[in-house]
């Protein structure tokens, strides 16, 4: 999630977990403690395929905060005890907030390694959109509340009742997932269509309306979904280009970690003699953020690009976000995620459901 929702995450945990002792201080000391994990961007890795997969790493495993969060405690009971608490009361406000720090990182699309050294696919259950305004303004609401008048009684209060309240929210985003997965497999059973993966996320500041891809070899399949549709979504079949892209890029290290990072998940075009890979997970149709140069076609053959780097991105079309709200609200609202798709690369035919 974003830094400013982490913070005031951060800062309300601490705040009902330590604030009748700390007062105000623990907004801020628990703000620093929850965007602590998100300093691993400062690290280079060496290119942006790296620095992409290897951001929510080590700094992200459940198994080096909970060693930080134990060194920490000692530290602080060492060099600056306070009688009004105890040991396990501060080690237990240090390892949520650090904990609920990745955790929620865990339900946005990008990708958190929770369980490093181990390497299983980054835990991505993709329920809720990078940026969600009513998950943060409880939590923000909550700390403004608390730096104003203190954390006892009324502020402390404000305390439990944010962090329930996110709580709730975020626990019904994986009810909407739910819906978009279970109206994606009626589309794909309607077009008899058999697909290797799919993916489903909310789209932009929402959970209302739901983007929802199915790969399928050369191909993959893309719609949207919202709560108060009536039938399942129509999808547009979108060129991925898989095969041509795999002969070209074998040997390619940075290209067999993005297919670990994200499942699968890719597109793949030639720009300008390019082989450009796109992860589909993240951002909106037609504008995803992370798109790479792995390769490129010289008249001696294929060149694997050594350190790749971000592929330059369309311009924004902030109108797209007034389409997806009317589309959101008006299951016939005609969004054609085709024409929003067409600055990635190939235009794409389009099968919708009958």
């Amino acid at each position: 999630m974003d830094s400013i929702t982490q913070a005031v995450l951060g800062a309300s945990i601490h705040g009902a977990m330590l604030g009748r002792w700390q007062g105000r201080k623990a907004l801020l000391y628990g703000a620093m403690l929850g965007t602590l994990p998100d300093l691993d961007v400062v690290l280079d890795y060496g290119d942006a395929v790296a620095n992409m997969t290897q951001h929510r790493g080590f700094s992200h495993s459940l198994f080096v905060l909970t060693g930080l969060s134990l060194l920490m405690t000692w530290l602080i009971r060492r060099y600056r005890p306070n009688p009004g608490y105890t040991g396990m009361r501060l080690w237990l406000t240090i390892w949520l907030v650090l904990v609920t720090h990745v955790l929620l990182d865990a339900f946005t699309a990008y990708g958190t390694q929770l369980f490093w050294p181990f390497t299983p696919t980054p835990t991505a259950w993709s329920s809720i959109f990078i940026i969600d305004p009513l998950y943060t303004l409880p939590l923000l609401l909550a700390v403004i509340v608390g730096l104003l008048f203190g954390l006892r009684h009324r502020g402390l209060r404000w305390q439990y009742w944010a962090l329930g309240l996110s709580s709730l929210y975020l626990a019904s985003t994986l009810a909407g997932k739910q819906m978009a997965e279970q109206q994606l497999q009626l589309a794909l059973a309607e077009r008899g269509i058999q697909t290797e993966q799919t993916f489903t996320s909310p789209t932009p500041f929402n959970t209302l309306l739901w983007r929802v891809v199915a790969i399928d070899g050369d191909d993959y399949y893309e719609g949207v979904v919202s709560w108060l549709d009536r039938q399942p979504p129509p999808l547009e079949r979108l060129p991925r280009h898989y095969r041509a892209a795999k002969t070209a890029l074998a040997g390619s290290s940075a290209h067999q970690r993005l297919r670990w990072f994200t499942d699968d998940v890719l597109r793949y075009d030639l720009i300008d003699n390019h082989w450009v890979v796109t992860d589909l997970r993240l951002g909106m149709t037609g504008y995803h953020p992370f798109r790479f140069a792995l390769a490129e076609i010289t008249d001696s053959g294929v060149k694997l690009i050594e350190a790749p780097e971000h592929w330059p991105l369309p311009p924004r079309d902030f109108s797209q976000l007034t389409a997806l709200r009317r589309r959101a609200l008006d299951p016939d609202y005609p969004l054609s995620l085709a024409e929003l798709a067409h600055g990635l690369g190939t235009s794409p035919s389009v099968i919708s459901n009958p």
